[in-house]
């Protein structure tokens, strides 16, 4: 089975309980939609939780969110293919997998392209306060270019998009925080996204980010809530 779910940001025990309550393996495979929380403490830390994710019997499939290090610049990690695309990966953890942005992958025979990234509102803070904040967490020049190949390639066909943040005309206002100056924040991602959704045909896009869950026509945002993939 394939399931997806929202940010995590490092706190797994809904996934730890769903996978007890539903007997799963590590056949299993559960997409997180950004944020996942994996990468974002230092070495040491997210060691630790590594160590205990790894005996969830389910296998992790993690998008970029904007609060966590890209896998390919962390020295520890290689590339792999895996359901027809490829995927950042480390010996140790077989179970927890981060996905190359722009790859499209086979998920329950859908074709399904990974789109990652977001602009953090909270950069500020993190920086003042040291926390972790990686300048990259939006997608490149060349990530875009790449997408945009894949897409081309595909004539503007895709089943399912898998993306972090949304396309700028399904934001959710009603989530944005109190306080914040709209008009300071980064929207390029959400706006090249729309660019895309308009001239995509595709039958679902699930995201995350905003903390959510809500559903406008086959874009789904999702949070907590646990989901069977293409339910």
């Amino acid at each position: 089975m394939i399931y997806v779910t929202g940010d995590t940001h490092g706190k797994f025990q809904r996934i730890t309980d769903f996978c007890e309550h539903e007997k799963t393996s590590c056949e299993d495979i559960m997409i997180i939609l950004g944020d996942a929380g994996i990468n974002y403490n230092g070495w040491v830390l997210d060691r630790e939780k590594k160590e205990l994710l790894k005996t969830l019997p389910i296998t992790l499939f993690c998008i970029h969110g904007n609060h966590e290090q890209r896998p390919d610049t962390i020295d520890s990690y290689a590339e792999k293919r895996w359901h027809g695309g490829i995927v950042y990966w480390e010996e140790d953890y077989p179970n927890l997998l981060f996905a190359k942005d722009g790859e499209i992958f086979d998920l329950d025979g859908k074709q399904t392209i990974v789109i990652g990234g977001a602009y953090s509102i909270d950069k500020m803070i993190r920086v003042i306060y040291g926390y972790g904040w990686w300048a990259d967490e939006q997608p490149s020049d060349e990530i875009k270019r790449y997408v945009e190949e894949q897409l081309e390639k595909r004539n503007w066909k895709i089943d399912v998009i898998l993306s972090h943040t949304v396309p700028l005309k399904y934001e959710p206002r009603e989530m944005f925080m109190t306080g914040v100056d709209q008009s300071s924040v980064d929207k390029s991602t959400e706006e090249w996204l729309d660019w895309i959704e308009e001239k995509l045909e595709y039958q679902k896009w699930y995201c995350g980010h905003y903390h959510t869950e809500k559903k406008i026509g086959k874009v789904d945002m999702k949070y907590k809530e646990i989901e069977k993939f293409l339910l």
